[in-house]
């Protein structure tokens, strides 16, 4: 095997933390695959994998090598589909994550349409609502919504997403609907609890171009955007919530916006990638295409 067959072996590795599974997604027998390690890690005169009979760990250098490696790998092949016959296509495995909820409703039904563009192409679908570390587990890029921390990583614009207001036509005939913040003393909220820092959000509004927020009581807190708008839809409280998120809820008159003229902040959306002087065909396609996605939906407005 050439180097560039040794480095990618050992990202699959490293992204599976297995050896049986890497064998499993090359169609390559797990010996090819174990002995592939071995070679690399004699050629670099280093160990890059901690190695027990459960798993399968990166060691400081195999933590550097991944890094270095995701990006030489691409440009390779990147440069060999340049000189193919369809060297317009894109083709390779694409690791992305999103909020469960985009995922869900908006990349998942819409991924047939973007494999029929680029039949090479592989993606794994990572969901989830807290912060990814790109590097150390191996993502490509990332779709993130709300304001960003600081970070290496580079951040690319989509534009924004509308939050509203709601609650269940249940929970409004027993507490009545509020028609101004001053209201909410006498309401109850669904807390939502930060995946990554478990402190609830406050109740946040924009009036006469200024932010306002307060701290609303509420029995029932959730960490996770499904459970959130389960707990508003089974009448336990207001909930603060991107407008295109339910969407079909109210289209069903399972919730109803309140609040109208008092919205919360629309929050900012991003596509995160790590540095790199190269970016993979991959990655643009996936940014060019989500972009569109979700302005075509309707769930960004102000689209970049």
């Amino acid at each position: 095997m050439d180097r560039i067959d040794l480095l990618q072996i050992f990202l699959r590795v490293a992204a599976t933390g297995s050896f049986s599974q890497a064998a499993d997604q090359l169609s390559l027998p797990r010996p090819t695959v174990s002995l592939a390690v071995q070679q690399l890690e004699a050629r670099l005169g280093t160990r890059l994998l901690h190695r027990t009979t459960r798993k399968v760990a990166l060691t400081l250098d195999g933590h550097a090598l991944v890094e270095r490696a995701s990006s030489l790998v691409d440009e390779m092949q990147d440069l060999e589909q340049r000189f193919r016959p369809n060297h317009h296509a894109v083709a390779g495995r694409l690791r992305i994550d999103v909020p469960s909820r985009v995922a869900r409703l908006l990349i998942a039904p819409a991924l047939p349409d973007l494999l029929a563009q680029h039949p090479g192409l592989e993606v794994d679908l990572g969901s989830s609502d807290r912060a990814v570390d790109l590097v150390l587990e191996h993502v490509d890029c990332a779709l993130r919504v709300g304001p960003l921390a600081d970070s290496s990583l580079v951040a690319k614009p989509l534009g924004s997403m509308r939050l509203i207001n709601c609650a269940s036509p249940a929970y409004l005939a027993q507490h009545g609907t509020p028609q101004a913040p001053a209201d909410l003393v006498a309401h109850q909220v669904v807390r939502y609890n930060s995946p990554t820092t478990g402190r609830a959000a406050p109740w946040e509004w924009v009036e006469g171009g200024s932010e306002h927020s307060r701290v609303v009581p509420g029995a029932v807190g959730a960490n996770h955007v499904e459970s959130y708008i389960a707990c508003a839809l089974a009448g336990l409280g207001l909930i603060q919530i991107p407008q295109y998120d339910v969407r079909g809820h109210l289209q069903a008159g399972e919730l109803v916006e309140v609040l109208h003229d008092y919205p919360p902040p629309a929050l900012p959306v991003h596509v995160l990638y790590p540095h790199r002087t190269h970016l993979s065909r991959r990655v643009r396609v996936f940014i060019d295409w989500v972009a569109q996605l979700l302005a075509q939906a309707g769930a960004v407005e102000d689209a970049i």
